[in-house]
């Protein structure tokens, strides 16, 4: 029975970094597409700093991130004025919001370009 749990077991942490790669592929094209370095989406805080950037809010949200529930709230929103920056809608914040994995790779790889902040 053990080796049954360690076999499954690696098989779930080699899906979760195959999922941690593709998805830092996408960030890294998403902030190419926005004229940002894509080596920037790979070190941690400073990508959120370029991710507010790139919708358009200030640097100062990022210390807003660390009071609990509000950070909740703004990661929703900062998602939201991701999803506007590139011209989509509700849609496809809701899919970036639950399905993250197909939706980010997609805003990544495919045609969608960018508007500027918050599609201004």
């Amino acid at each position: 029975m053990e080796e049954y749990n360690e076999f499954y077991g690696s098989n779930g942490f080699f899906f979760a970094i195959l999922v941690a790669v593709i998805y830092i592929a996408a960030l890294w094209r998403i902030f190419e597409k926005a004229g940002k370095p894509g080596w920037a989406a790979i070190i941690p805080i400073y990508n959120f700093l370029i991710l507010l950037e790139i919708i358009g809010k200030p640097w100062w949200w990022l210390l807003l991130m660390l009071i609990p529930g509000v950070n909740f709230v703004l990661g929703i929103w900062a998602i939201n004025l991701l999803s506007k920056s590139f011209g989509q809608g509700i849609g496809y914040t809701l899919g970036l919001i639950f399905l993250g994995f197909i939706f980010y790779p997609i805003l990544g790889f495919s045609n969608i370009e960018y508007q500027g902040p918050a599609g201004s």
